[in-house]
């Protein structure tokens, strides 16, 4: 093996880790938010991504990269949240073609309801994730993130 293919395999061997990690913790969000809520992963990124906008909406296609959707996806998405009377959708003053979408009252209830669970069961899963060899260096990498809430302007 050439040091070209030991890096190829490194980076291959750094991105299964990373994938098993993601659906370690996957798993756990969705039993916890289904359970509880009914809710999905998916369906509760784009609730809280909704909720961390200024003014409480965003544009079709911010909420697909924000829920890493494709856009048929995310209308489909927005089609059952909005049939639940979650959010919302509103056409944009400026450009008729663009469409916003928005938390409803009942989608801020739940998304309040939801959240303490969600982040006890991400704490848990990563606290059962770093006990494990080949997942631990990388949750030590994500505590050490910065914490976005934190930073100066």
């Amino acid at each position: 093996m050439s040091i070209e293919d030991d890096a190829v395999e490194i980076r291959a061997q750094g991105w299964r880790t990373l994938a098993a990690l993601h659906g370690r913790i996957e798993t756990v969000l969705e039993r916890a938010l289904q359970g509880g809520f009914d809710l999905s992963v998916v369906e509760f990124t784009v609730l809280d991504a909704l909720s961390r906008q200024h003014g409480w909406h965003m544009r079709m296609q911010q909420l697909a990269r924000a829920a890493a959707l494709s856009s048929s996806a995310t209308t489909r998405l927005v089609n059952r949240l909005e049939d639940r009377a979650l959010l919302t959708r509103i056409l944009c003053a400026d450009d008729r073609r663009g469409i916003y979408t928005e938390l409803t009252e009942a989608g801020k209830a739940l998304l309040a309801r939801a959240r303490p669970v969600y982040d006890e069961a991400l704490a848990d899963a990563l606290a059962d994730a770093e006990e494990e060899p080949e997942l631990g260096p990388l949750v030590d990498a994500l505590h050490r993130l910065p914490d976005p809430a934190r930073a100066t302007v």
